[in-house]
């Protein structure tokens, strides 16, 4: 198995990474998916939010409100905090189980939004950094994400810096310009990866 760390600061376009790396055969573990299964209604995390920041967090139909939620934790550290300390133990316990399942001759990318934040480089084989310029992320939260230029402000600084997602890259993939650029990028990545070349293109 060769376990990879993906990484990316949001509107990086690390999703369209990880998708396109299943299409060639990886076995993708996302954590923003898994962060949303253990918080789906009825289960242990979505009550424990609730207990924590209260029933206005959820929607009409009892699940999570999420932009109401982001709206109020990414502007206060201690909050975002507090929904840290809940949530990612849930999600570790998760991979962990759909990493055991993958089997030992997978490439297993684990798509982790904050794996510089949380210091988890040295728990992968190889970290692929997927990067674009801060204004490139702006532009793509508020234009494709429809969010306020706030709330795409306060997202990108609860995150941790370019430069530090920089530092613990062993390879960076750039996708501060069109998509079409990505594709030659990450055909040379899988064939680090694997030693073959990927299936043609769709």
């Amino acid at each position: 198995m060769v376990n990879v760390g993906l990484t990316g600061g949001i509107g990086s376009g690390k999703s369209e990474v990880s998708r396109r790396l299943a299409a060639y055969g990886a076995v993708v573990i996302d954590s923003d998916l898994i962060a949303r299964e253990v918080v789906a209604v009825g289960t242990p995390g979505l009550a424990a939010l609730t207990a924590e920041f209260g029933a206005d967090i959820l929607a009409a139909d009892g699940s999570l409100d999420r932009p109401r939620l982001g709206s109020l934790v990414f502007a206060d550290p201690d909050k975002l905090a507090r929904l840290n300390a809940i949530v990612h133990p849930l999600v570790g316990a998760r991979a962990a189980e759909l990493t055991k399942a993958a089997g030992d001759g997978a490439v297993l990318v684990n798509d982790v939004p904050l794996l510089t934040e949380n210091k988890l480089e040295k728990l992968y084989d190889i970290v692929v950094v997927v990067d674009a310029a801060p204004e490139t992320q702006l532009d793509r939260l508020i234009r494709l994400r429809g969010m306020t230029e706030t709330d795409a402000r306060n997202r990108m600084a609860a995150q941790a810096a370019r430069a530090d997602r920089l530092a613990i890259a062993d390879i960076v993939i750039d996708n501060d310009g069109p998509m079409e650029a990505l594709e030659p990028q990450l055909r040379a990545l899988w064939e680090r990866l694997t030693g073959e070349a990927p299936p043609p293109a769709e």
